[in-house]
């Protein structure tokens, strides 16, 4: 009976590791071969790459320190497509349906931004965001550790199209 619970309990954790990252892998694997997304993924091997550089400043060292726990980054988006709205309300219900923890919604009349995030033993694991509205739709998850604190100088620092609606998030809390 015991070795049934335990069998029970990490196949039940094993899911739950599994879903992480399934929201996203979900959308870029459906839209992969559609011409009017951009899909973005950048590897550990590219993170780690990182660590190598030589910091010149206090700024670049915490950007050096911040970058050096992250484990991947997915991305999948466009700015010319009709339906972006519904893209955003969808991608924000499968979120929340994966379990996700919201953080931040910002709605203008330009467009709609949902930041949420997965957590394990108070460490951000995963951090989401959905953008959409007028033809613009994003889908962000940047996964490893993350510290929020650190996210508007990742994103400012990388200059990937796309990640500078993460700052939004500091500046908008603050």
């Amino acid at each position: 009976m015991k070795k049934g619970i335990i069998f029970m309990a990490l196949a039940f954790l094993s899911v739950g590791l599994f879903a992480q990252g399934e929201v996203i892998t979900s959308y870029f694997n459906k839209y992969a071969d559609n011409d009017q997304f951009t899909k973005v993924s950048v590897s550990s091997k590219m993170f780690s790459m990182f660590t190598e550089m030589e910091a010149g400043t206090e700024a670049e060292q915490e950007f050096l320190e911040a970058v050096s726990k992250l484990k991947g980054l997915k991305m999948v988006m466009a700015d010319s497509i009709g339906d972006a709205v519904t893209l955003f309300k969808k991608a924000s219900s499968d979120i929340n349906k994966a379990g996700y923890a919201e953080l931040m919604t910002v709605a203008d009349p330009d467009q709609n931004m949902l930041f949420s995030i997965k957590e394990n033993n108070g460490i951000i694991e995963e951090l989401v965001m959905v953008v959409g509205g007028g033809n613009k739709f994003v889908l962000l998850s940047l996964y490893g550790e993350i510290d929020l604190k650190n996210i508007s100088r990742i994103a400012r620092d990388m200059k990937v199209q796309g990640l500078e609606d993460l700052g939004r998030m500091h500046h908008d809390n603050k």
